[in-house]
């Protein structure tokens, strides 16, 4: 329990620039305790003590803001920025060195007790406000832009915008190690726009051409 304490501090310490020190970590820091306080109750649930896990779990949620079903799965190094509003479903499994920023769900779309909650891979980013809903996987070292609806399975190393979200990749090259940036994200959708003005552009010059050679075909002809 105190080592896991402890890698958490380190990852808030060696990802937020804001963190200034450990104990300020330790104090103030409402990722944390949500991890620490799932622990908790996570164990409780391994052990069969469900409505005892479930009320450790609730407590954390009125305490930092922040939902963590306990038998969700979590992988150590995870980082919750801030936290408020963040939400993991009881089949999420999250992956290693994992951020999530606030107001981030991962959600399931099934009434059945199945695996209904995504699965994010290891050096996953998940932007602010991002909801990841449905029982499918986020490939490793992927990127979720902020406020994005993703509903299907990401490849590795895919940057995904939009809603829905839609996935591409950064400059078609792997992203390497874990990349908080959220102001560069392509966008999918201007960028096809921009393709079919320039196209309209190309067709219209084509079109004058032809117009042009027309009218003085039509000239000669009288002539």
């Amino acid at each position: 329990m105190f080592d896991a304490l402890r890698r958490d501090i380190r990852t808030v310490l060696a990802r937020d620039p804001a963190a200034r020190s450990l104990l300020e970590v330790l104090l103030c820091y409402p990722g944390v305790h949500a991890l620490a306080f799932h622990r908790v109750a996570h164990r409780l649930w391994n052990l069969g003590w469900t409505t005892l896990a479930r009320f450790v779990s609730h407590v954390a949620r009125f305490l930092t803001a922040i939902e963590i079903h306990p038998a969700a799965r979590i992988g150590p190094g995870l980082f919750i920025d801030h936290g408020v509003g963040v939400v993991i479903g009881e089949t999420a499994e999250v992956g290693e060195n994992v951020t999530l920023l606030q107001g981030v769900t991962l959600g399931g779309t099934s009434l059945k007790r199945e695996k209904r909650h995504p699965t994010l891979g290891n050096d996953v980013v998940v932007g602010a406000g991002a909801k990841i809903i449905g029982a499918f996987k986020i490939g490793d070292g992927s990127r979720i832009g902020a406020g994005s609806v993703v509903v299907r399975e990401v490849p590795p190393n895919s940057v995904v915008v939009g809603v829905p979200g839609r996935v591409t990749y950064r400059d078609g090259r792997r992203v390497s190690g874990i990349d908080m940036n959220q102001t560069d994200l392509p966008d999918p959708v201007a960028r096809a726009i921009e393709q079919l003005t320039d196209r309209i552009r190309n067709l219209e010059a084509e079109v004058q051409t032809l117009r042009k050679a027309a009218s003085e075909t039509e000239i000669d002809n009288r002539k």
